[in-house]
Formats: C-alpha cells, sequence, structure tokens
C-alpha cells in the first residue's frame, strides 16, 4: 500500500503559534437579538492572551531599531498578558525580564510570570500614575538603573497598536468573509476608567487590563463611535455567564467586551450586521477571583442566599399533589412498541418519556413526545405496531441535579421541552419549562 506525502506543518518556534485564533458564535447569549454577536478567542494565543501579539511586535521593533541588544534587560509596566508575552519571546531570545504589576492582579498572573522566567515586581494600585511608588514609575525607575535595560512601553509605543493592524484586524476581515460591521471595543470601558468618563470619575475598580487612570500615547479616542461603561460586578457576572452558557472561559475584560457588546447589539435592527467582540484573554488566571464564589461575595458581586437547583425543583415536583401518581422517572424501553408509550404517557399524564436501553435500563438512548409521535402517526398508519427504536428522538439534555435553575433555563432553546437530571450520573427525573416556572413562581 503505498502512501501519500504530505507537507509537514511544524512551527520553529512557539512563537509562530501566536495569532489566528478562532471566532465563536455567541448564539445562547445573543438569542433573541437581530444582529450575529461572535467572539474572537485571544485565550488560544500561546502565552493566553492578543497581548502575545504586541510582545513579539515590541521585541521586534527594539531589536531593529537597535534599543534592544543581545544579553539585555525587558523592563516593562503590566496588567500581567504583555508582560507574559515578553517573557515567552525574551526567553527564546536571551533576553532578562522584569515585569512591574499592580497589586490588584491576580495571583495566578504573579505565578504564571515567574513560570515563564520573568522577574515580578509587585506595586501599589491606589497611588496617582505620577506617584514614585506607581507601577508605572517604578518600571521607569528601574529601567534607568539597569545597564542595558529597555522598557517597551507598551502605552506610548506605536509598535502596539500597530500590531493590530498587521495581525488582528487582517484576521476579523477573513474570518468574517469581510461582513464585521460592529467592532467591540466600540468602546467597552470600566466604570472608573478615564476614556469614557471625566478626571474627577477616575476611581479604583476591580476588573483588570483594561481602562486606565491616563491617556496612554496609543490610544486614538477619535476611533471610538460610542462609548458603554461597564461595572465590575457586569462585567464579571458576565465573564461568570460567558463559561457557564457559551462554554468559553475568558478573564474579566472578556466579560466587560460581553456585556457591553450584548448592549450595543441590543440597538442594531440590521439582521445582516455582524458584532465582533474580542475576548483579551483566559478565566485561568482568575480562579482565585472572578470564579471564587467566597471573592464574588466578599465584593458584593454574588448574594448570599442559597441559588435555586434543578434538584430542588425536580423535589417540588415529587411533593406536588398535581398528580400525586407520577413517579420521579418514567421511562420506556427501546424495544417496546409504540402504543405502549401511548399508554404510559396518558397514564401518567406526561407529554414525553425518556428512552432506555433495553439491555441496561440506567442508560438513556433516546426520547418520544407527542408532537414527534404525532408527526409520525400521520406519515404512517401502522405506527403503533412499531418499535419505540424506529421512531425515537434525540436524548434529553441532562443537567445536574445541583446545577442552578438560572442554567438549566438557558438549555430550554428552541423546540426543547424537557431536561434529564441527573444524580452522579445516573438519570434521575425529568424537569419541563412548566416545572421550572412553577417552582421559580413558588
Amino acid at each position: 500500500m503505498s502512501v501519500t506525502a504530505t507537507q509537514a506543518d511544524i512551527k520553529d518556534s512557539i512563537l509562530e503559534a501566536i495569532g489566528h485564533t478562532p471566532l465563536v458564535r455567541l448564539s445562547r447569549m445573543a438569542a433573541g437579538l437581530t444582529p450575529q454577536v461572535v467572539a474572537k478567542v485571544e485565550s488560544l494565543n500561546p502565552g493566553g492572551s492578543i497581548n502575545d501579539r504586541v510582545a513579539v511586535a515590541l521585541i521586534d521593533a527594539a531589536e531593529r531599531d537597535g534599543h534592544l541588544r543581545p544579553g539585555g534587560t525587558i523592563v516593562e509596566p503590566t496588567s500581567g498578558n504583555t508582560g507574559t508575552g515578553l517573557a515567552i519571546a525574551a526567553r527564546l531570545k536571551g533576553y532578562r525580564v522584569i515585569a512591574v504589576m499592580p497589586d490588584k492582579m491576580s495571583s495566578e498572573k504573579i505565578d504564571l510570570l515567574r513560570a515563564y522566567g520573568a522577574e515580578v515586581v509587585v506595586a501599589p494600585t491606589d497611588v496617582a500614575p505620577e506617584s514614585p511608588q506607581s507601577y508605572y514609575r517604578v518600571a521607569d525607575r528601574l529601567a534607568a538603573e539597569i545597564p542595558g535595560a529597555f522598557q517597551p512601553n507598551q502605552y506610548f509605543n506605536m509598535a502596539n497598536p500597530q500590531a493590530h493592524y498587521e495581525s488582528t484586524g487582517p484576521e476579523l476581515w477573513e474570518q468574517t468573509g469581510g461582513r464585521i460591521t460592529h467592532l467591540v471595543v466600540i468602546g467597552a470601558d470600566p466604570e472608573g476608567s478615564i476614556y469614557s468618563g471625566s478626571e474627577d470619575d477616575v476611581r479604583p475598580y476591580l476588573v483588570e487590563g483594561v481602562g486606565e487612570d491616563f491617556w496612554p500615547k496609543t490610544f486614538d479616542p477619535t476611533v471610538v463611535d460610542q462609548w458603554i461603561r461597564v461595572s465590575d460586578r457586569d462585567s464579571f457576572l458576565t465573564t461568570r455567564r460567558l463559561a457557564q452558557v457559551e462554554g468559553i472561559l475568558a478573564g474579566g475584560s472578556g466579560g466587560l467586551a460581553v456585556h457591553a457588546a450584548l448592549e450595543a447589539a441590543k440597538s442594531i435592527d440590521d439582521p445582516n450586521a455582524m458584532v465582533v467582540v474580542v475576548l483579551p484573554d483566559g478565566g485561568r488566571s482568575y480562579l482565585s477571583k472572578i470564579f471564587n464564589d467566597a471573592w464574588m461575595r466578599q465584593y458584593g458581586f454574588l448574594g448570599r442566599t442559597v441559588e435555586l437547583t434543578v434538584g430542588d425543583v425536580l423535589r417540588h415536583k415529587s411533593n406536588s399533589p398535581h398528580p400525586p401518581t407520577i413517579p420521579p422517572l418514567v421511562t420506556v424501553e427501546t424495544h417496546s412498541r409504540v402504543r405502549d408509550a401511548i399508554s404510559l404517557l396518558h397514564e401518567h399524564g406526561v407529554s414525553q418519556l425518556p428512552v432506555v436501553s433495553a439491555n441496561d435500563p440506567q442508560t438513556v438512548v433516546g426520547s418520544i413526545g407527542e408532537r414527534g409521535l404525532l408527526r409520525h402517526a400521520a406519515q404512517d398508519a401502522e405506527l403503533l405496531g412499531a418499535e419505540i427504536v424506529d421512531v425515537m428522538e434525540a436524548p434529553f439534555p441532562a443537567v445536574a441535579s445541583s446545577d442552578p435553575v438560572r442554567e438549566a433555563v438557558e438549555l430550554l432553546v428552541g423546540d426543547q421541552q424537557a431536561l434529564l437530571v441527573t444524580v452522579d450520573g445516573r438519570a434521575a427525573g425529568l424537569v419541563t419549562r412548566a416545572d421550572l416556572l412553577e417552582a421559580l413562581a413558588s
């Protein structure tokens, strides 16, 4: 047997893996909105953020201009992501990196920088930018004191935005087939940042790596057509929802941007519009903060009340006297006849049933419902004698009994009417839209 030779696709270094991150449609979070909303997932860059693009561009420009020489030291004030990109590139190019970070950054970001070989200096957040203690001024001092040191200065180095003109922009145009109409950065900005407020409005905020308390040279405010201010609370709750509903683990700046994108999309009536939102980094650097319930409650972003779970709904349904004869889970086997399934539907007053394997009654393999059976019956008069396996549909979406009701509601999209509830991985019951509404009402 002959084997057709194919061209190898092997990167010379991890730096060549930067860019070409995917666009993902936010079909669940943007359900009901007129335009498409799609997200560019920059956490899939090697260093975990969009700033990998910037870091390489900063180093390349410094080498080209003679500011950075072999064995030199890179000193940069950073919220973590640019520092990580710089550390990766510097390790491959033989440079030392010192990252100066504000103290509000997560411990995961600091540990990540050190894992890549960077040295980390932490400076206070609650000081003015011009203070000698601010992380900007600390970086300036270190760059002046260390022989051969260079500060890329991402806030004033035009190689920073140029990186996006050369890579991010063309990728967005190509990936959307030229259909992109709105980009967020529409002006998604934290409450407390100077960009969308005034100098009098500037105050500390908790979302990391976005907004500022000064005007960087690299930022051109004339390109912003609309500002949307987003609170820490909305940023973090949207970040958590993005993970739970779309399966995308992003950082707080990503949640901030998505919240702004959804707000912007509400006012767009054009069905051909496409809103692209950039998710700058991933959520693994924020597990101790945004995805930590205790931290979220500490700052008042989560209520202290116990959230209603799907298991609560199932128990409420079992205790309901309307009707009292329904067991927690009524099933039908694959080789049962359709007439038997219809009898079960009528006997228990339900409109759908899970279908289980005849060999393993614990394994759910499909579902049947009155709608589907009626559709088949209209096409085939001999339906009643058929086996269930011949007419069954896909299994109901499964949720754990411990899942919050708000997450279960997100799964009931389109014609989906019911969810299979599992306990320790085993089917335990079925809940419908009506069950969820009744439990929430009570």
